[in-house]
């Protein structure tokens, strides 16, 4: 209880933007195939996104993604005030792209935490967690998988991160749902049930501690109208909700954007937090079929053009008393 008397008295206060280190800053980013330039004989992913495959995935190409990804994250840390205390991504084949990403750009300087486990992933692309290891103890962290029809999905594990701050845990907990890819009505069944693991999880949390503090993010692949997010009702609250009326999304298609990327989260944070997507100068470019900007992706169909992702980042700012 003293725990959370705590953690509800750093989230309290009103949204200025992250000034000062009185608040935490958390970023979720689905990074668009952040594969390796090597091929580890993994899967037809893996071989494609090397130096010899078809996507001539070269050790060149893959710096300059890390540069700019880095970049990005700086910007975000330039806009807010201060660097992302927790950064949750998505497509990303292992844990050696994440060390080369950090090692290797200006993200190195900062003291960040990984937390990655391999799934069954059809794609060999996983979910992964970083924390700023100057504010946060680790405590423990796992992954649930997915089941549908009494079989194990081959499908992207949800995990979950349980992390200390003065003396009061909080779980982050980072998904990637199945695509619509062959239908929005064949492959809806199966982010049900990813969706109902994920409301699993958090009972499983809540039955330790009722009262506990989770943030919940990722790329769910539905707006936040999709019947599979009634599963979490009175459970998180999904902070995209007045954004997704307003219009706003985080991915664009045929000239309409979509809001697939969110956070979603207990009660007791619901009320001291607000959720932003965050559109980098850099990372949009010109629909030259629609009017308007997209996010600037690393191809554009088997053509190589440099970005970054199709998906904007999104962030979710906690608020400490002043």
């Amino acid at each position: 209880m003293l725990g959370l008397m705590i953690l509800l008295s750093f989230l309290s206060g009103t949204f200025t933007g992250c000034e000062t280190d009185d608040s935490l800053l958390v970023m979720f980013w689905n990074m668009e195939n952040f594969f390796d330039y090597r091929d580890g004989g993994e899967g037809p992913s893996d071989k494609d996104f090397s130096s010899f495959g078809k996507r001539r995935w070269t050790k060149r190409r893959f710096n300059a993604k890390c540069d700019l990804a880095s970049k990005a994250v700086m910007w975000v840390a330039d806009h807010y005030g201060k660097m992302p205390d927790i950064i949750g991504l998505c497509e990303v084949e292992n844990t050696n792209v994440l060390y080369k990403w950090l090692d290797n750009t200006l993200l190195g300087k900062n003291d960040y935490g990984i937390v990655h486990y391999d799934s069954g992933d059809r794609r060999g692309i996983d979910v992964a967690l970083l924390y700023d290891k100057s504010r946060f103890g680790y405590v423990h962290s796992s992954v649930k998988v997915p089941y549908h029809d009494g079989e194990k999905m081959k499908t992207r594990d949800i995990l979950e991160v349980c992390l200390d701050m003065d003396g009061s845990n909080i779980h982050f907990i980072v998904n990637h749902h199945p695509s619509k890819f062959g239908g929005a009505i064949q492959s809806g069944p199966k982010r049900q049930s990813v969706m109902k693991t994920l409301a699993l999880m958090c009972d499983s949390i809540r039955c330790i501690d009722r009262s506990a503090c989770i943030v919940a993010m990722g790329d769910f692949n539905d707006n936040p109208d999709g019947e599979q997010f009634d599963m979490l009702e009175g459970i998180l609250v999904n902070k995209s909700l007045g954004l997704y009326e307003r219009g706003e999304g985080t991915i664009r298609f045929q000239g309409k954007w979509d809001l697939i990327d969110m956070f979603l989260v207990s009660p007791s944070v619901s009320i001291f937090s607000k959720m932003e997507i965050v559109k980098i100068p850099f990372l949009m470019v010109r629909d030259n079929t629609y009017a308007g900007y997209k996010p600037y992706r690393t191809y554009s169909g088997p053509r190589y053009i440099g970005g970054v992702s199709d998906h904007c980042p999104i962030v979710l700012i906690m608020k400490k008393k002043q």
